[in-house]
């Protein structure tokens, strides 16, 4: 068995119950987004200087999803083009945000990160199981991309 089909057999065995799952599938996008807004929003003028060919773009969040993205390929190339499609749809919407929000994006981001732990450990409550990541920090990694495998499957795609 591939490694990756391994994770995502693993991280299922807590993630049972439909509500629990609904819960997922709102929640850990959220919260992927949140930390891409808050990395986002750290200042990264010297990366602007270093790329100014990236505009608005060129800032600690996409280095750091450049790294995430690494990470993914590593377990599945067809899935990291999902997750990448995902991670730019979620940089463009922090930039989009950072531009017309009357709020900071970071306040936003905080704000949407608690909200979505709560509901995620409150799914966890219903579920009877704790998450993943208590035992394996690379399950934070592997939400999305069990989320994204499903998405793969719907369309009858090998990932």
């Amino acid at each position: 068995m591939r490694k990756i089909d391994e994770l995502l057999y693993e991280y299922g065995l807590s993630h049972q119950n439909e509500t629990n799952k609904t819960i997922h599938w709102i929640c850990v996008p959220a919260i992927f987004f949140s930390i891409v807004g808050l990395i986002f929003s750290i200042p990264s003028s010297s990366i602007s200087n270093l790329m100014p060919f990236l505009g608005n773009f060129a800032n600690w969040a996409t280095l750091t999803l450049i790294v995430v993205l690494f990470y993914y390929v590593s377990l599945s190339p067809p899935l990291a083009l999902g997750m990448f499609f995902f991670s730019a749809i979620c940089l463009a919407l922090a930039n989009f945000i950072s531009l017309i929000s009357p709020f900071p994006l970071w306040t936003i981001s905080i704000f949407i990160f608690v909200v979505a732990w709560v509901f995620q450990f409150y799914g966890h409550k219903i579920e009877g199981k704790k998450p993943s990541f208590l035992k394996d920090l690379q399950f934070l990694m592997i939400g999305p991309a069990w989320l994204m495998h499903f998405i793969y499957k719907k369309l009858g795609l090998a990932y």
